[in-house]
């Protein structure tokens, strides 16, 4: 559901909004993906998951009190990174935004790409036959 808080005063959603929407759905993704929470989960592999983009095409207006689904895929896997396709559909089903967002593995220490871990490149690739 669309707040009152997420609009401009012209009553639009309010742009940077959708990315909190991207990234929230891509967390609730992953959590269901790793069989916990998603930012716990991902730490206790030894990673961090910086975006490393993030890319909103904005499709259809939303505005206060519009009800959207959105639906998250896994786009790619790679050896450092993957990335989420986002897309968001009003009542009448038409498709509101389109996003998506890439994160890479990064080691906590040294803050440089590392492979994903195994655990989390078999839950995105499980994600991605459901």
């Amino acid at each position: 559901m669309i707040l009152f808080g997420d609009c401009d005063p012209g009553g639009v959603v309010y742009t940077p909004r959708i990315a909190h929407f991207v990234v929230e759905a891509g967390l609730d993704f992953l959590s269901h993906a790793l069989g916990g929470p998603a930012a716990r989960r991902l730490f206790a592999m030894g990673i961090l998951p910086p975006a490393r983009a993030l890319s909103i095409e904005f499709l259809h207006p939303m505005a206060w009190d519009d009800a959207i689904d959105i639906e998250v895929s896994v786009d790619k896997i790679g050896d450092h990174s993957f990335a989420l396709l986002v897309s968001a559909f009003n009542a009448a089903g038409d498709n509101t935004f389109r996003a998506t967002i890439t994160q890479v593995s990064i080691s906590p220490e040294t803050r440089r790409p590392v492979p994903l871990p195994a655990e989390l490149k078999a839950a995105l690739d499980g994600a991605r036959d459901c």
